[in-house]
């Protein structure tokens, strides 16, 4: 009789054993998970009023921003702390895709974690209303306000109409699309070839000769122009016709 309790007893010891192991998992994740709970609320208050500084007015009225925080790794074991510091890691924002790191100060450890978070700012902007090809000239009527995400992309958002209205498209733009900085480009006043007028101006004195532009001229941009002689100097471009060039 003894010989045929002792795998029974066996049995029941491991059994034990594994529902006592399984408890204890289940009372770590539990742990676990208040834990990472307290963190994501200690995020969420340290971010709230950073936030305020990175989105605001900007010709489209009052941005107003919405926060989604990712999860940290259910893997992380993290030893008791008495001081966590939240703060943003060097050379990240909060705008769109981001995250916020936070690090105990005094504990047996100090562990440092990240933890995702997407910041959205909502706001009114132009979104394009048909297809423009790239090199055509924008006008206002080929877009219509709309509310939109000004951190979906890291391109800043051209939200007054005179950045963009008259400017050429720089690649091919689809309807539904944001106007946002690098999308336009201003339209040249001369091409590569253009004969321009190059004009120097001293002390008294005025010089203007004639030259040939060897890159495309946008007003208040550099350009280079092959004057007659064979002289190539750099200049600004004034106009249509005009190269400034100081001596």
């Amino acid at each position: 009789m003894r010989n045929c309790l002792h795998p029974l007893s066996r049995a029941l010891g491991w059994l034990l054993a594994g529902l006592m192991a399984t408890g204890l998992a289940r009372a770590q994740a539990v742990a676990s998970q208040s834990e990472f709970a307290q963190l994501e609320q200690m995020a969420r208050e340290w971010v709230q009023p950073a936030l305020a500084s990175v989105t605001g007015p900007d010709g489209g009225g009052a941005l107003r921003p919405e926060i989604l925080f990712g999860s940290l790794d259910a893997r992380l074991k993290l030893t008791p702390c008495t001081h966590i510091e939240p703060y943003l890691p060097p050379g990240t924002r909060l705008w769109g895709r981001s995250r916020i790191g936070l690090r105990c100060l005094d504990g047996p450890v100090r562990w440092n974690v990240f933890m995702p978070v997407t910041v959205k700012a909502w706001g009114p902007g132009w979104v394009l209303k048909r297809p423009v090809p790239a090199g055509s000239v924008l006008a206002q009527d080929d877009a219509e306000l709309a509310d939109m995400d000004w951190a979906e992309q890291p391109y800043a958002v051209l939200a007054n109409p005179d950045r963009w209205v008259g400017q050429q498209a720089a690649y091919a733009l689809q309807p539904g699309q944001a106007i946002r900085q690098n999308m336009v480009r201003p339209v040249p006043a001369f091409g590569p070839g253009a004969q321009v007028r190059v004009s120097s101006v001293g002390a008294g004195f005025q010089v203007v000769v004639s030259g040939e532009a060897l890159t495309a001229g946008i007003p208040g941009q550099s350009v280079r122009v092959r004057l007659n002689g064979g002289r190539i100097v750099t200049g600004t471009v004034r106009d249509g016709q005009t190269v400034d060039v100081r001596l």
